[in-house]
């Protein structure tokens, strides 16, 4: 995993600590994403003319969209990656079968945040 790539020698302690608080956000956001947004995801997911990288852009067109939608103080990196995990989740749960392909795209997605992710983690080691 992107996570477990970034912060391999760290103690798993730290790791727990960061995903309980990733997952407690995500649980506040969840409600916030509507069920037309994920809706239109999955259509792009399913649509197999779409390459990987017009899936990806508009992943990342949706995630920045609903981001900045969000009343949040958080900063918008840590936004943007808990929202893909929310979004990853709920389409997964709409149409299961598209697990690898929006697993996949979903670590690619959030590549992007690695330095955000060796911050945190650092933040949270002092």
């Amino acid at each position: 995993s992107v996570l477990a790539e970034v912060v391999a020698p760290v103690n798993e302690d730290v790791i727990r600590l960061i995903a309980a608080h990733l997952a407690e956000i995500g649980d506040k956001l969840d409600k916030d994403v509507q069920a037309r947004v994920v809706n239109d995801l999955v259509k792009h997911f399913l649509n197999e003319n779409l390459s990987k990288e017009e899936i990806m852009r508009h992943m990342s067109r949706v995630v920045r969209e609903l981001a900045q939608a969000m009343p949040t103080d958080m900063e918008q990196e840590k936004v943007m990656l808990v929202l893909t995990m929310v979004l990853t989740k709920k389409i997964v749960n709409t149409v299961p079968s598209l697990l690898g392909r929006v697993f996949s795209t979903a670590v690619d997605f959030m590549r992007q945040f690695h330095n955000y992710v060796v911050e945190m983690v650092s933040d949270v080691k002092q």
